[in-house]
């Protein structure tokens, strides 16, 4: 197994039950209101559209509430994760709320071979995946084959500009290359990005960049269509601490730099379809 997998399934299989039992992840509120969904889903309701009876898979599901909310939503979900952890929470979140979902356990690079090629309507990919992933062009081919001709993808997710700053100065600098780079930025960090006490003792991670112009051209030499690209002010985690604030009117919650946000695109919603 390549070490950048071994390395990051070790530490998202120590974050799975701390996210599970944290405030941030409400999973106790998907349990009591049935019609309760994610703030990522709900941030990206009006892009949606109508999800009834599509058939979706969630790549890099983690804990399974946003694949939760798409089947909440009407679809008809599976979800892949590389975290054997993760996925035992997202099945018990499944099982508490009777919602029918599959889940697999694969990386994202095998999720073909695991679940079937042009097997999908939607292929949805939320916000914090991209950056484990050392090879952007290998994941739209991946996304291709899940599709069916006329499926769409689905992804909103941290900007790589975003990903380019040193947030522990202020204000924050760039640091970090924007552009896809071979070797990986390695990380230590003994705590998680949710309201918790736990630490990690599998602290080390791997993680990449990839520039907008890798990932868009990766999607169309890989047969798909760009149908929406919208990039906003905002990311639902205190990505700079300290330089950041939330809306309180905002019932999503969002983080956005308090001093003129429009300063910074800190995250991107893509949808496009498979030809």
């Amino acid at each position: 197994m390549d070490e950048y997998l071994s390395l990051n399934r070790a530490n998202w299989d120590e974050r799975a039950p701390a996210h599970a039992a944290s405030p941030g992840y409400e999973v106790e509120r998907f349990v009591a209101d049935p019609a309760f969904i994610s703030k990522v889903v709900r941030f990206d309701l009006p892009r949606l559209g109508d999800l009834t009876g599509l058939r979706g898979v969630h790549l890099q599901c983690h804990i399974g509430t946003d694949t939760s909310s798409l089947a909440r939503l009407g679809a008809r979900m599976s979800g892949l994760d590389f975290s054997g952890a993760s996925l035992a929470e997202a099945r018990k979140l499944a099982e508490r709320t009777n919602t029918p979902i599959d889940y697999h356990q694969a990386s994202v690079y095998d999720a073909v071979e695991v679940l079937g090629g042009e097997s999908y309507d939607l292929v949805f990919t939320g916000i914090g995946a991209l950056g484990w992933l050392p090879d952007i062009r290998r994941w739209a081919q991946v996304v291709s084959g899940l599709l069916k001709p006329g499926g769409r993808l689905f992804i909103r997710e941290g900007h790589p500009m975003l990903f380019t700053l040193d947030e522990t100065v202020d204000p924050a600098v760039i640091r970090y290359s924007y552009f896809e780079h071979e070797e990986p930025l390695v990380w230590n960090v003994p705590g998680t990005y949710v309201e918790t006490d736990a630490e990690l003792s599998a602290s080390t991670t791997h993680e990449w960049n990839h520039g907008m112009a890798e990932i868009i051209t990766a999607l169309m030499d890989a047969g798909l269509r760009l149908t929406q690209f919208v990039e906003h002010n905002s990311v639902p985690w205190n990505a700079i601490p300290g330089q950041m604030s939330q809306d309180d009117n905002d019932d999503l919650k969002e983080w956005r730099l308090s001093t003129d946000p429009n300063r910074l695109a800190a995250s991107y919603t893509i949808q496009a379809v498979r030809g």
